[in-house]
């Protein structure tokens, strides 16, 4: 009975330690449970921060897709020791620090052991590693290091993407382009379209650990980044270097030129093909300023045009009627009015003083008809919307500004002055835009910069169509006759020096003199500034472009002129546009002529030569996942970008030939024009990145 009673107890003290253990074990496992969904409030909220994770912005690109302007990714390296099995680490840290000593070159391989051991003991989780951050091919070689290659949960690789702005094409359109900097202070495009360029941030969150380390927070939502759109501009590389080659060349030419303009533009869209901003300071060329649009200026005789246009509207005249230049200087309220020729041009017709730019002669003209009707004058270049605000859309746009015969800034010789186009205030892009219409039987476009946006996948978000200003800023008579005259002034007049038969130009040229911060025309030693200009179109006959330069002067006491200075430029701009338009070639006579048997094509980006080399009877070896081609004669092949082997960019274009050469990291110089007929080192040759290339151009065939 005892025995029986003795167990009854026992079992009973098992019990009460059961259940206390029981006890024990859930408020152990309540509080496990408390700690882990309270962990976020008990941790002070000093220990998170949100780290944002940049949006690639978008690319700019020309009008053929080519890019101007993109954002590279680039890649900062960081590795979670933590994750890393101990006998792997211990085994292949060597070859780890001699893989990253030979990539980064910043340290020794003994010194880079050392590191990874100390981050290993002390168990780090977002340890920075690299001295730099790295680009994609190095990134892809990196991911093949000894532990490195284990990924992130087993070997601890962390990459951090960034990106930064490049320029395939290194400067060309620099202005237009432009820039945003961190403070978002810029300029051009990249500042006139930032928000559709940067698209949206995303964000990570992330915690402070022991020591400081901030790692993310797995549990929380990552918010993904929105890229921006690309931007398609009107832009068209070759013309744009035309334009810039040819202000560059010209400012070379003479101490006292100290900067230039030119802009080109469709004529029946008012799409800006080329523009190019120029100054020269200390023997260097930049675009830190913006005579295009931002700087409106009396602009002389290219406006002389619109005083004919009001002229022949108005019924007032023909361009066979006669006027008197004179032999001489012409007195009017009080001032001598000259013509550049001291000994006057004596009697013309309308058009023979259009074509010679007599000052005297529209002066004349304008004060005989306007005199006691200045309004109508006036109201008349506002029906040419000479000044009417473009709205472009990049910002900058300077004011222009025509003075009414009611305000202060009127005077007697307003109406003069203005008549050979001085008095009025406008940009080389308004005066452009007013050529642009009469090139276009009178009907004005806006001209514009930007053809698309379009996301990232290539689809077309949002199109900019050709817009009109004015249907007609003048009757079809007008137009036809004012052709007449400007075909004259390049035929027969100030600009003969650039007549061309294979290609008529129209167009007007004009010098003025600049006013100066001081006041007035000519400082008290007789020095002056001067702009010299040249406005036209081509082929006259059927006008497919407009263009104008302006070129600039220091103060000097000598003369500038436009047929001497802007419309050599103009020329060599329209000869590169003429040899690109096969189109407007005459069939030549080919008797006695051997044809060749395979085309003449230049290598470059697959993507464009290959849409014209699958029509064309030529071999093609090896050209498949190629990003780059080169044709030499009847054959097609691939290039292979390989690290430290020299690539074949002989018949190529410079430009094409410089981005595959500088993105590799090799220093170039070239002499020559035309395509690439000799490289050193040869196709194929092992090198490194300090050898100097060298490219010999001609516009001879590539033997």
């Amino acid at each position: 009975m005892s025995d029986t009673r003795n167990i009854g107890i026992i079992v009973r003290h098992f019990k009460w330690i059961f259940y206390l253990f029981f006890l024990i074990g859930m408020m152990a496992i309540g509080k496990i449970i408390q700690v882990q969904c309270s962990e976020d409030k008990a941790i002070p909220d000093s220990n998170y921060k949100s780290v944002p994770i940049k949006a690639i912005r978008g690319s700019i690109l020309a009008s053929d897709g080519r890019t101007l302007a993109t954002s590279m990714p680039y890649y900062e390296i960081r590795m979670d020791f933590g994750v890393i099995n101990d006998s792997i680490f211990n085994a292949d840290a060597p070859a780890l620090a001699e893989s990253l000593s030979s990539m980064f070159k910043n340290k020794s391989a003994k010194a880079y052991l050392y590191q990874l051991r100390k981050y290993k003991k002390a168990n780090k989780r977002y340890q920075l590693i690299a001295n730099r951050t790295i680009d994609y091919v190095e990134l892809e070689k990196l991911k093949k290091f000894p532990i490195l290659k284990l990924g992130q949960f087993k070997g601890g690789l962390i990459v951090i993407r960034e990106n930064k702005r490049t320029y395939p094409y290194g400067g060309l359109a620099y202005r237009t382009i432009g820039y945003v900097n961190n403070n978002g202070v810029g300029v051009g495009i990249e500042k006139s379209y930032d928000y559709i360029l940067k698209g949206k941030d995303g964000s990570q969150k992330m915690i402070r650990k022991l020591g400081g380390e901030w790692i993310p927070v797995t549990s929380e939502k990552v918010i993904p980044a929105v890229n921006g759109f690309n931007i398609k501009t009107t832009i068209d590389i070759n013309i744009q270097e035309a334009a810039e080659t040819a202000l560059r060349e010209q400012l070379k030419q003479s101490d006292l030129l100290k900067g230039g303009t030119a802009i080109v533009m469709e004529v029946k869209t008012g799409a800006i093909k080329a523009i190019s901003n120029m100054q020269k300071n200390n023997g260097r060329f930049d675009e830190t300023y913006n005579y295009a649009i931002g700087d409106a200026t009396e602009p002389g005789s290219t406006l002389k045009l619109a005083t004919l246009v009001c002229l022949l509207e108005d019924g007032y005249v023909s361009l066979n009627d006669s006027i008197d230049a004179g032999h001489g200087p012409w007195r009017y309220a009080g001032r001598n009015i000259t013509d550049s020729h001291a000994a006057g041009f004596g009697k013309l017709t309308v058009k023979g003083a259009f074509e010679k730019s007599s000052n005297i002669c529209f002066a004349k003209l304008a004060t005989k008809y306007y005199a006691n009707q200045e309004d109508k004058f006036v109201s008349r270049f506002h029906e040419l919307k000479i000044c009417d605000k473009l709205n472009l859309d990049i910002d900058g746009e300077a004011r222009a500004t025509i003075y009414s015969p009611e305000s202060k800034m009127w005077s007697k010789l307003s109406l003069p002055m203005m008549g050979f186009g001085y008095g009025v205030l406008i940009t080389p892009m308004h005066t452009l835009n007013f050529y642009n219409a009469i090139a276009n039987n009178g009907k004005m476009m806006k001209p514009h910069f930007i053809e698309q946006f379009i996301n990232q996948d290539g689809t077309v978000e949002k199109n900019f169509p050709p817009q009109t200003i004015s249907g007609s800023i003048c009757s079809k008579h007008t137009v036809r006759e004012v052709k007449k005259a400007l075909r004259g002034v390049v035929a027969e007049g100030t600009a003969k020096s650039i007549n061309d038969e294979r290609y008529q130009i129209s167009g007007k040229t004009g010098t003025a003199q600049m006013a100066l911060k001081e006041g007035g025309y000519i400082d008290r030693f007789g020095y002056k500034k001067h702009q010299a200009s040249f406005v036209g179109f081509f082929p006259s006959d059927n006008p497919q472009y407009s263009c104008i330069v302006v070129m600039y002067s220091s103060k000097t006491r000598g003369n500038f002129y436009g047929g001497s200075w802007a419309a050599p430029v103009f020329k060599k701009i329209s000869d590169i546009i003429y040899i690109n338009h096969p189109e407007w070639n005459e069939v030549e006579d080919g008797a006695g002529k051997l044809t060749k048997d395979y085309p003449d094509v230049a290598g470059g980006r697959a993507k464009e030569l290959n849409i014209v080399a699958s029509n064309l009877p030529m071999k093609r070896p090896d050209i498949n996942g190629k990003a780059w081609i080169s044709i030499n004669k009847d054959t097609i092949q691939g290039i292979s970008i390989e690290s430290n082997r020299m690539p074949n960019v002989l018949n190529m274009g410079l430009k094409d030939a410089l981005y595959i050469l500088e993105n590799e990291g090799y220093s170039v110089s070239s002499s020559g024009v035309g395509r690439i007929v000799k490289q050193y080192p040869e196709p194929g040759a092992v090198t490194n990145k300090n050898t100097k290339i060298i490219l010999e151009l001609s516009d001879n065939e590539l033997k």
